[in-house]
């Protein structure tokens, strides 16, 4: 029962996101905003990890298996893309580029910053 509220609380976000695209007066995301209000709930606090922590593990351990239907609609443009094959990859290169970067950019930051909290919370232990 745990896992089908999981299920629920998930399944409600995506559909709070998906109305509220519908609503913008421009294109925006369903998905984008949908991770926007998890965060929020998260951060705001109505939210807690656990109420979603079992789900989320398992989407994103199967999160491989989602992207065979975009792989498989992607083949039927290939007629379209014939000829700019060599822009695709090029696209996909430098956007697996950028996509590392930031990645270790942001990783190194983070790291940084809960080694100073760390020190922080140790030096106003030890006055």
């Amino acid at each position: 029962m745990k896992i089908l509220m999981q299920l629920a609380i998930i399944l409600l976000i995506c559909f709070l996101g998906e109305v509220i695209a519908a609503v913008l007066p421009f294109p925006f995301p369903a998905s984008v905003i949908s991770m926007l209000l998890v965060l929020t709930l998260l951060l705001w606090g109505p939210l807690k990890i656990y109420h979603i922590q079992k789900q989320a593990d398992f989407l994103l351990d199967n999160m491989g298996f989602f992207f065979v239907p975009p792989t498989v609609a992607i083949l039927g443009y290939l007629g379209y893309m014939q000829g700019k094959i060599v822009i695709v990859l090029f696209i996909c290169f430098i956007t697996v580029i950028t996509t590392f970067a930031v990645t270790s950019w942001t990783v190194t930051a983070m790291m940084k910053y809960e080694i100073r909290r760390k020190e922080r919370k140790r030096h106003a232990e030890s006055e």
